[in-house]
């Protein structure tokens, strides 16, 4: 291992250790209450004003479902499938009930970054509507706290190559080489060549597919674990019980699980559910920020429900055919376990089932990230550098899908906690900003 690698690995382990998930937790809980619990008791109006906004005249350059539906694009991925395994395998079925209050309060992180994004948007020299942290940091905060808005860009920039490209198409990759013995190569070209087809049409074409697409992928992989989960309703309440019981007491060893602390359900429940739906991490605002929409409250109000979609849905989906199945026992861990589990509810189905959801999750995450990381590069260097960074996406799905990335990984890995860190510092000092927008919207229905 040579002197890079190492210090990556301890620059991961710090940042993503229990701190920053601390102020990420904390952020939540300060702003869920801030709210005075708004984004929970406005779950349901929400989803009706989802399906209402699905057509918009408004300003903007996509409807709010089409934004929505491009941030679960790049949220809803390999976190859902091999994230919630990692999480079971090393903090025990504990870790889930941890991974919902994260969604929990996430939810007020989420849509706090929406409204914010929405408010200080503005419109680029090609007429794009362009937004996200970088933006309400430099509009909505003194021009000493500018260099937060370039870190927050120079570190989207980089984390998007990794973790939103060349990762996925090395998932990819690995999926079908190992399900079908189809060479890396052939898998790299035909990424590219579809993705191709929908970045070089920008944003409005990365929304039309997203929006077809992410419903589309999301409902066929819940329906097939709610087969799984009907299929063992007798046992349901007990893995419930197991999961908060588990929250709180150490798990025993039990056959290849080796145990786990309450100290370890909690760590490994919260980060992995930060790592599955983002929340605190700056990227999905950049999304909501093209919505066609006057409003920025009811923008959040769409916004948050990406994290209910994608952890308390998708998640627990995964967490309960793990635990149903027994799988979670097995001491198979990441995707293998989910494989394991879906293959034992589902026989000679469900192992299909991972590895298409793995493909189409990683493909739409490609597409969803390179208009984040486009958007960060932009405010960097302006619109002169939108096609020459589009090329490059292309260009580094193949080199992902045939390369060892190691290093790559870790590099990613910091630069995309790194993101969360000027974001929280933004949505904490933009906070009376964002419950005053709140106020004036509960006070004006």
């Amino acid at each position: 291992m040579n002197t890079l690698e190492i210090i990556l690995k301890e620059m991961s382990s710090f940042i993503w250790g229990p701190i920053t998930l601390f102020f990420l937790l904390g952020i939540g809980v300060y702003l869920t209450l801030g709210l005075k619990l708004f984004t929970w008791r406005r779950t349901v109006q929400a989803l009706v004003m989802l399906w209402k906004g699905r057509e918009s005249e408004k300003q903007g350059d996509i409807t709010p479902f089409q934004a929505l539906m491009t941030a679960l694009s790049a949220t809803v991925g390999t976190g859902n499938i091999a994230g919630v395994a990692t999480a079971i395998f090393l903090g025990g079925p504990g870790a889930i009930f941890w991974m919902w209050i994260t969604a929990l309060f996430g939810m007020a992180t989420k849509y706090a970054e929406a409204v914010l994004a929405v408010e200080y948007r503005e419109t680029d020299d090609e007429g794009m509507y362009v937004g996200g942290p970088m933006y309400y940091i430099k509009n909505g905060l003194k021009s000493h706290w500018a260099w937060l808005a370039w870190a927050f860009a120079l570190f989207g920039t980089l984390a998007s190559f990794g973790i939103g490209n060349m990762v996925q198409a090395n998932s990819v990759a690995a999926a079908l080489d190992s399900m079908f013995q189809i060479p890396v190569w052939q898998t790299g070209i035909v990424l590219t060549c579809f993705t191709a087809i929908v970045i070089l049409g920008g944003i409005k074409r990365i929304a039309q597919v997203a929006a077809k697409l992410v419903p589309i992928m999301a409902i066929a992989y819940v329906a097939c674990g709610l087969y799984v989960i009907f299929s063992h309703a007798a046992e349901v309440p007990q893995a419930l019980l197991l999961i908060v019981e588990s929250a709180f007491t150490p798990t025993a060893a039990v056959g290849g699980f080796a145990g786990a602390a309450v100290l370890q359900a909690i760590r490994f429940g919260v980060a992995r559910g930060v790592f599955s739906n983002e929340a605190g991490l700056g990227s999905a605002p950049i999304a909501h920020a093209a919505a066609k929409t006057n409003d920025p409250v009811q923008q959040g109000m769409i916004a948050m429900l990406g994290t209910f979609i994608d952890t308390l849905l998708i998640c627990t989906m995964t967490a309960l055919v793990i635990i149903l199945t027994g799988a979670w026992t097995s001491g198979e861990t990441g995707a293998a376990l989910s494989t394991l589990a879906f293959n034992t509810g589902l026989p000679d189905v469900g192992g299909y089932v991972v590895v298409f959801g793995l493909v189409v999750f990683a493909f739409t995450t490609i597409l969803g990230w390179s208009y984040y990381g486009e958007r960060c590069a932009e405010f960097l260097f302006g619109t002169k550098v939108i096609w020459p960074y589009r090329l490059l996406w292309l260009c580094a799905i193949p080199a992902g899908a045939m390369g060892k990335l190691s290093m790559v990984w870790l590099l990613a890995d910091v630069m995309n906690g790194l993101m969360a860190i000027p974001n929280l510092i933004a949505l904490a000092l933009l906070s009376p900003v964002l419950f005053k927008l709140t106020t004036h919207y509960i006070r004006s229905e």
